[in-house]
C-alpha cells in the first residue's frame, strides 16, 4: 500500500534546493501578483474578480512543489515565516484591534467556531463508515497502522494543531507509516478547503445579501478602522518603518524567550496540561504575541498603524502565505486515494454542517469561515482567511485559533473515542 520511500525520492528529486533561492522565487511571484492585482488592465480586472489574489499568493508555490521544483517538505521555510514573522505579524495586526467592536459581533462567531469543532469530532467516525461500506478491511483492524488510529492525529490538527496531532499520536498510538500518510490527508485536504474559503471570501457580500445576514457589526468595525486610518494616515518615514519593526521583531524575540521559559515548566510539573497545548512552545508564542499586541492597542503604539503597521505585518503574513502552499503536493493524493477519500467527505461533513448552522442562525459568511478555518487551520492560517475579508477582521482569525488550541486534545481524543468504536 506504501510506495519505497527511496524510490520516490529519487523518482522526485527537487530542481531547487537553496531556500535563498525559493525565497527570491517567493518574492517574485507574490509581487508579480500584487502588481497584476493592482493593473487597471481589463484582463487583471476580470481575472482578480474570479480568483482573489490571496489564493493565488497560497497556490502558485504549490505548483513548484507539485511538479518538483522545490521540494516544500525539506526548506526551512516554513519554519522561519511560522517561528519568525508569524508572531511579528500577529502583534503588528493587533496593535490597531477594537477590542469593544469585536465583542459587538456577537455570539454566532463562538456558536460557528464549536459547530466546526463538532463537524470534525462526528464527520471522521461518519466518513470511516461510509468507505468502510465499500472497503471493509478499513475496519476490524486493531494493530498500529490501523486507519482509525491515523485519523485521530488528522482530528488533533484540524481542531487543533500539530502539538495536538502529535498527542494523538502518541495516545492511539499510530503507526509511523499511517501517521506519515494522514500527514499528507491533513495538510493537502485543509488546504483545499481554504482555498474554497478563499474563493467564497471574495463573494462574501452577494452570499450575504442571499441569506439574509446581519453584517452590521462587521461593517462597524470595518468603518472604525478605516476612520482611524484617515485619521492617522501618513506617509510613513524610516524611523517609522524602523519602530515597526523594531516593535514587532522585538516582540517576537521576548515571545521566544517566554516560551522557552514557560514551556519547559509545564512539561515538568504538569504534565497533564499538554492536552490543552501547554507543552508547546508554538502555542505560547502565539499567546504572547498576540497578548501584548491586544495590550499595546491600549497604548500610543497603536498610532504606528497609521504609519503602516498592518501594512508591514500583512506582508509578513503573505510570505508566510507562500510557505504554507509549497508544502502542499497535489500528486499525493494519487500515492493513497482511499485516504483522501475518507479525508474529503470528513471535510465535506464539517463544512455542510458548518453552512447549515450559518443559514439557520443568519451569520454572514465571515463567521463560517473562520470559525472553520480557526479549528482547522489554527494560528498559521485562521488571520490568512480573515484578511481575505477585510484586514482589520485578522485579530478576529487569531484570538479563535487561540481557542482551538486550547480545546484540540480533548475533542480529537473524543473523536478518537468515536472512530474505535465505528472500528
Amino acid at each position: 500500500m506504501f510506495a519505497d520511500p527511496t524510490v520516490a525520492d529519487a523518482a522526485h528529486a527537487p530542481l531547487l534546493t537553496n531556500d535563498a533561492t525559493i525565497l527570491g522565487i517567493f518574492a517574485l511571484m507574490l509581487g508579480w501578483v500584487f502588481y497584476t492585482s493592482n493593473s487597471q488592465s481589463p484582463f487583471w480586472k476580470k481575472f482578480y474578480g474570479v480568483v482573489p489574489a490571496v489564493l493565488l499568493c497560497y497556490f502558485l508555490p504549490s505548483l513548484l512543489n507539485t511538479f518538483d521544483i522545490i521540494r516544500g517538505e525539506d526548506s526551512n521555510l516554513y519554519y522561519v515565516a511560522s517561528r519568525y514573522l508569524l508572531p511579528a505579524c500577529l502583534v503588528l495586526l493587533t496593535i490597531s484591534i477594537d477590542i469593544k467592536a469585536i465583542k459587538r459581533l456577537g455570539s454566532k462567531a463562538i456558536i460557528l467556531f464549536f459547530t466546526g469543532t463538532v463537524g470534525i469530532v462526528i464527520g471522521g467516525p461518519i466518513a470511516l463508515l461510509i468507505v468502510s461500506a465499500v472497503v471493509p478491511e478499513l475496519i476490524g483492524v486493531s494493530g498500529p497502522e490501523a486507519a482509525w488510529r491515523g485519523m485521530t492525529t488528522v482530528a488533533g490538527s484540524w481542531i487543533g494543531g500539530s502539538a495536538n496531532q502529535a498527542a494523538m499520536k502518541e495516545i492511539y498510538g499510530a503507526g509511523d507509516a499511517i501517521f506519515s500518510t494522514m500527514v499528507t490527508v491533513d495538510v493537502i485536504v485543509a488546504n483545499l478547503w481554504m482555498a474554497v474559503l478563499l474563493i467564497m471570501s471574495g463573494r462574501a457580500a452577494s452570499i450575504d445579501k442571499k441569506s439574509g445576514a446581519d453584517v452590521s457589526a462587521i461593517n462597524e468595525l470595518k468603518e472604525k478602522v478605516e476612520q482611524f486610518h484617515a485619521k492617522h494616515s501618513r506617509i510613513p518615514s524610516l524611523a517609522d518603518l524602523m519602530i515597526i519593526v523594531a516593535v514587532g521583531l522585538g516582540v517576537t524575540g521576548f515571545a521566544h524567550l517566554f516560551a522557552d521559559i514557560v514551556t519547559p515548566y509545564f512539561v515538568e510539573n504538569h504534565p497533564s496540561l499538554g492536552k490543552f497545548s501547554f507543552h508547546s512552545k508554538f502555542f505560547w508564542m502565539v499567546i504572547f504575541a498576540s497578548t501584548v499586541g491586544i495590550i499595546l492597542s491600549f497604548t500610543k503604539v497603536r498610532n504606528l498603524e497609521g504609519a503602516g503597521a498592518s501594512k508591514v505585518g500583512s506582508a509578513f503574513l503573505y510570505v508566510l502565505i507562500a510557505t504554507i502552499g509549497m508544502k502542499m503536493d497535489v500528486r499525493m493524493i494519487m500515492d493513497t486515494p482511499l485516504y483522501f477519500v475518507i479525508g474529503a467527505i470528513w471535510m465535506i461533513i464539517h463544512a455542510s454542517l458548518m453552512l447549515l448552522v450559518a443559514k439557520l442562525i443568519k451569520a454572514p459568511l465571515f463567521y463560517m469561515a473562520i470559525g472553520s478555518q480557526a479549528n482547522v487551520g489554527g494560528a498559521a492560517s485562521a488571520p490568512i482567511v480573515a484578511s481575505a475579508f477585510h484586514p482589520s477582521l485578522a485579530p478576529v482569525g487569531v484570538l479563535l485559533a487561540v481557542l482551538g488550541y486550547t480545546l484540540g486534545t480533548y475533542m480529537a481524543w473524543l473523536c478518537g473515542q468515536f472512530l474505535q468504536a465505528v472500528a
